[in-house]
């Protein structure tokens, strides 16, 4: 089987879907590996390290003789066009967001899968990018929050006087708001967090974190780690909560998504007036609506004294180390559901079932044919 890696072309990102290490293992597995020129450049893997790790470097129209293509953001309509008919696609998809490209894999049968639908289940956590991906946002979070903020984050006693340790307040205790509460403990700052999930608490408070109890966790449903609905009664009593906290708050990060829709607002603009002249707010849900409704995608901005981070592709801020986990996540589901002579994978096999997009010209995610309809 020959594998296609295709170079990123989304805006802002550096990642690539296969480090020269992981090419290594798929070239021992006897795989045969293609790579478009230029597509580690960003990530700092020279086409002179594929092609020593046993890849062959071509331009991107050779690139589509392969038989399963990898990349790490969703394929462009260009792509599927290019590819032969009964091709292979990994990556991650987010298909339910994805009506053309869903409709363009039935057209040319592609087969496809997500890396955004891979099951969190224990079987599954070398597969998991979504959280190899999150841990390094969650810590690069914490930095750009610190880069902006005009003061330091651990406790120091000098002899000009004590600098009082700054207070870091976190939304969501996800894998991203869990690495984030490691990072700002480690550089010494006071650290907060609240989470929809009351299960959480002991995560929370295992890194040395205060967790943030909000009356009524039973408004909410969770489903695959996400919380899939909240209370309009939880969510006033949440934002509450938030009212009190926020104005002492030097740092706060925001990470809460809901599946399939968008973020949901936690930080209002009254929120921001209230905060001190100089704090800052990372949105890390701001790809996907902002849990803050004063955030600008890709955009860091004042308002009312206040620094908004609005970095969308925090992972592609390391994309050394993004790409690295990638390449691990997605070589190992490939081989997963595949061997050097083809797909081998059973269909009703919980991974293959959970990540399988469409197959023969059909949509057969369930998930996604609930949101498409197509």
């Amino acid at each position: 089987m020959k594998i296609g890696v295709l170079k990123e072309t989304k805006e802002f990102e550096k990642r690539v879907a296969l480090s020269p290490d992981v090419v290594k293992l798929l070239i021992k597995k006897e795989f045969k590996v293609i790579i478009e020129s230029g597509a580690g450049e960003s990530s700092y893997f020279l086409d002179a390290d594929f092609e020593a790790a046993g890849a062959q470097v071509v331009p991107k129209k050779e690139v589509f003789s392969a038989d399963v293509f990898l990349k790490v953001n969703a394929f462009t309509l260009e792509e599927v066009a290019e590819m032969r008919k009964g091709a292979a696609c990994i990556s991650f998809l987010y298909a339910y967001q994805q009506a053309e490209l869903v409709k363009a894999f039935k057209e040319k049968q592609i087969l496809s899968f997500s890396m955004d639908a891979v099951p969190r289940i224990s079987r599954a956590q070398k597969m998991d990018a979504l959280s190899s991906q999150a841990n390094l946002a969650g810590y690069k979070a914490v930095l750009l929050g610190a880069n902006h903020l005009g003061k330091i984050f651990p406790l120091m006693m000098t002899a000009s006087g004590t600098i009082t340790p700054a207070k870091v307040l976190i939304f969501g205790a996800g894998v991203a708001g869990l690495q984030a509460i490691a990072t700002a403990k480690r550089l010494g700052a006071i650290v907060e967090c609240t989470d929809v999930r009351p299960e959480t608490k002991e995560q929370v408070e295992s890194l040395g974190g205060r967790f943030l109890t909000v009356e009524g966790a039973e408004g909410v449903k969770v489903e695959g780690g996400y919380a899939k609905e909240v209370s309009k009664e939880y969510l006033e009593k949440q934002q509450q909560l938030i009212r009190e906290k926020i104005k002492d708050a030097d740092l706060v990060i925001t990470t809460a998504l809901v599946m399939g829709k968008k973020s949901p607002i936690l930080v209002t603009e009254e929120m921001v007036k209230s905060m001190k002249t100089g704090s800052v707010i990372v949105d890390m849900a701001v790809e996907s609506g902002g849990n803050c409704e004063l955030s600008e995608k890709n955009q860091t901005v004042v308002k009312h004294g206040v620094t908004l981070v609005g970095e969308s592709n925090l992972p592609s801020l390391l994309p050394v180390n993004a790409s690295q986990l990638y390449a691990t996540n997605i070589s190992t589901l490939l081989l997963h559901l595949a061997n050097s002579s083809g797909f081998i994978y059973e269909s009703e096999e919980e991974i293959a079932k959970g990540v399988l997009i469409t197959k023969a010209g059909e949509l057969v995610h369930p998930f996604t044919k609930s949101i498409l309809n197509l």
